[in-house]
């Protein structure tokens, strides 16, 4: 029997009303944490959040023997060792002792030069080998000198030789010195006399 009070047009429904007692309240959204810090264990179906594991976790193999670290610590020092003589080797080549002069003689024909010919006088500079150059000047005896001159004395090489050409014209005798002054590496001097001869 219905009751009269109650809209004609209106259905009631007491399974739609009721719906929410029998389905549950809605399923929570998986909410991530704020912050993980460590290693993280999941298991179970149900387990949505992360929960940190209670003791740290690492993954097997990865710390490397002993023996094998420190066989890389020695070839690395061996390498250091190599590098550090090598730099020292060049460095040594490069600003190592200056250049110094051992020896220097100066030599020219023993017969001197022939009629209207030049003598060709020969300072032989001997060094330590290492490069430098080597500044000079040349004195004769009628009274003339050269200006300054320069010669570049490359690594290794122990000996320079500068030359002088003097050259004589006319006849008769004339006797003649050529002297090389050395004005560095340290001032220094050699001579050597000669004749020049032209007729009978």
């Amino acid at each position: 029997m219905s009751d009269p009070r109650a809209p004609e047009d209106d259905e009631y429904s007491a399974t739609v009303l009721g719906s929410h007692w029998f389905s549950g309240p809605p399923e929570p959204a998986e909410v991530a944490p704020d912050r993980v810090e460590g290693s993280v264990l999941r298991f179970g179906p149900g387990v949505t959040a992360a929960v940190p594991a209670p003791f740290p976790v690492t993954a097997a193999g990865t710390a490397a023997p002993r023996g094998r670290r420190a066989a890389g610590l020695r070839r690395y020092a061996l390498a250091g060792l190599v590098l550090i003589a090598v730099l020292a080797y060049l460095g040594w080549q490069r600003y190592g002792p200056a250049l110094e002069v051992r020896d220097v003689a100066v030599t020219t024909a023993a017969d001197g030069p022939s009629c209207d010919t030049a003598a060709d006088v020969v300072a032989l500079v001997r060094t330590n080998g290492r490069p430098g150059t080597l500044t000079y000047r040349w004195i004769r005896s009628d009274g003339t000198r050269s200006e300054q001159l320069t010669e570049r004395v490359p690594r290794g090489q122990r000996e320079a030789r500068l030359h002088l050409l003097w050259t004589f014209r006319g006849a008769g005798s004339h006797p003649a010195k050529a002297e090389l002054e050395l004005l560095s590496p340290g001032p220094r001097t050699a001579a050597v006399e000669f004749t020049y001869r032209c007729g009978p």
